[in-house]
């Protein structure tokens, strides 16, 4: 999926984000608001990853949304 229209619809997806990344607090959805670099830095803060894993679920995840 386009991230512009991930960060148009993230009000919509922030549920569905929040369920496959549980340990992100609705804070941290807050202020990703849609934006890439922001949702894989707070996913390697919480989850404590590598950004290229990071980067690769990211792009798993968004590929059928």
């Amino acid at each position: 999926m386009n991230w512009d229209i991930v960060k148009g619809k993230w009000a919509q997806l922030t549920g569905d984000v929040k369920a496959k990344w549980g340990e992100l607090t609705d804070d941290d959805l807050t202020q990703i608001d849609g934006e890439r670099e922001k949702l894989a830095g707070k996913i390697q803060e919480r989850y404590g990853l590598a950004k290229d894993e990071v980067e690769r679920e990211i792009d798993d995840y968004f590929k059928n949304k």
